[in-house]
């Protein structure tokens, strides 16, 4: 069957094609009965409009780029999930690209968003990222852009965060509460801003309160489970003491609790663990794990609303451009020693 068109409809109307392009893009100069008629007629054709016709002609897709490392973790398919809702409600459709933390693969989404004539670009980099050339690229291009969660330093676009060196800071402060004295941190060995961030919070805790900067206790490495694991084995190969955990993020933080289980020791009356980033499996491995809470939908909705605040003013004022939420301190059994749980 071949495809309805304008000018069937045109036809069976017995008017003018303009007239019944001019009805099917809602144009101000075409009668309400007559745009009634054309619509109508179309539904009962079985007219679709070409959107990429459409988005030709006016210069625009109605969609955005959505660049995240990996869809697999909790926080970016919740982030993902809070901007697709706002930007839905506004009449704009989400094209998603994974770059897997290989920067490789994130200009290679780039390079997709480009020639997909996308509107605008939302971004989160990945861990390889260390230059904002292909970055750069989008905005020589004009197409807007902004950062959520990770983005580069001295890089001005904007953004949404949380308050990395708070959550920082409020996970060691949680345990040097509940008792905790000789605390590590598991870092990652590439320093993006989020992390070093994490990073000062927990230095400045310990200063805070009194207890020792010991590098010994700062492991740096790439977050994983097993690299949680290998981090409580080093320690205790090496015989560094230590009575709790604080870890750059969740996952690295469950392969810390694995490896103190295997070893027998008890979470959280002997060592405490917390993690960052609140993943979905937090409530559901045993001990339940202590985490900062990133406000991820709230994240991905305030990041499209400031989007579409750039896409409507072109150039935002500075105060106006960066969003800093306050994370959330979820207190579970790996760090309760007789506290309040979630």
């Amino acid at each position: 069957m071949a495809k309805v068109t304008i000018l069937d409809i045109a036809k069976e109307l017995n008017l003018a094609f303009s007239t019944v392009a001019r009805a099917l893009n809602d144009h101000p100069a075409i009668s309400k009965t007559t745009k009634e008629a054309v619509r109508m007629t179309a539904d009962r054709l079985g007219y679709h409009k070409n959107e990429i016709a459409s988005s030709l002609r006016s210069g625009k897709s109605n969609i955005v780029g959505i660049l995240v490392p990996s869809i697999d973790v909790t926080f970016f398919s919740s982030v993902v999930h809070g901007i697709e809702s706002v930007m839905n409600k506004h009449g704009y459709s989400i094209l998603l690209y994974q770059s897997q933390e290989s920067v490789k693969q994130e200009n290679k989404g780039i390079e997709t968003f480009l020639n997909s004539r996308v509107d605008g670009i939302i971004a989160s980099i990945s861990l390889e990222t260390e230059h904002a050339d292909a970055f750069k690229t989008i905005q020589k291009n004009n197409i807007p852009l902004a950062f959520f969660d990770r983005k580069l330093p001295n890089f001005e676009v904007p953004s949404v965060t949380i308050n990395d060196y708070i959550g920082g800071f409020t996970a060691t402060e949680h345990l040097i509460k509940a008792g905790y004295k000789k605390i590590v941190h598991i870092t990652e060995k590439r320093n993006l801003l989020i992390f070093s961030e994490r990073k000062r919070g927990y230095v400045d805790a310990l200063r805070k309160y009194g207890l020792p900067i010991e590098e010994e206790r700062i492991l740096s490495g790439p977050l994983s489970i097993e690299f949680g694991r290998q981090g409580v084995r080093e320690l205790t190969a090496k015989g560094i003491d230590f009575d709790a955990f604080f870890t750059l993020e969740d996952f690295t933080a469950m392969g810390v609790i694995q490896e103190l289980k295997a070893m027998g020791r008890k979470i959280p009356e002997e060592v405490g663990v917390i993690g960052f980033a609140n993943e979905a499996f937090c409530n559901l491995v045993t001990p339940t794990l202590s985490t900062i809470d990133q406000q991820t939908l709230k994240m991905g909705e305030e990041v499209a609303l400031l989007f579409l605040k750039i896409l409507k003013d072109k150039e935002l004022p500075p105060e106006n451009r960066h969003i800093v939420l306050p994370p959330l301190l979820k207190v579970r059994e790996s760090t309760s020693r007789g506290l309040f749980i979630e």
